[in-house]
């Protein structure tokens, strides 16, 4: 784990890319192709590989930022072990959990008729935090990337 930076802005990429394709490309597929039902279903699943995706690569971005700070901070170039890509990271982490974790166990009692809160309602703030994320991903993996570029060389 020699280059965290260049790890981190490859791993936002990705990320970011992950949600671009699920909500650019296989969401539309699905509903397009599938009767609503059916697509429902494929999506729902797709979600859920996203959201242990998200979850994976979320954590995995957090250790490798904390570690970059460590050595930011060890090698007298200051700073905070707390920085914007870290927090960015972890708003991120957030948005699934509450996102995908909190309200999907909702959203099959509003489909049946119960609970709360309609399914309409669960599902527009479930989109609202997806779409929450997206961004926050993107600015992470555009902060990343400038790191990356603007630092020496011959450190990190």
């Amino acid at each position: 784990m020699r280059e965290p930076l260049r790890w981190c802005a490859l791993l936002a990429a990705a990320w970011f890319g992950v949600l671009g394709c699920v909500a650019a490309i296989g969401t539309p597929s699905a509903f397009a192709s599938l009767p609503a039902r059916e697509a429902g279903q494929v999506v729902a699943r797709l979600l859920a590989r996203e959201a242990q995706a998200s979850l994976i690569l979320g954590i995995v971005l957090a250790l490798l930022l904390r570690a970059h700070a460590r050595r930011r901070t060890s090698d007298g170039r200051g700073g905070s072990v707390f920085s914007l890509e870290l927090g960015l990271t972890l708003a991120a982490l957030f948005c699934t959990a509450a996102g995908y974790y909190g309200i999907q166990p909702w959203m099959a009692e509003a489909r049946s008729g119960a609970g709360r809160f309609s399914f309409a309602q669960l599902h527009a703030a479930s989109a609202a935090f997806y779409g929450l994320k997206v961004l926050l991903v993107a600015a992470l993996a555009w902060r990343c990337g400038a790191l990356l570029s603007q630092r020496p060389s011959s450190s990190d």
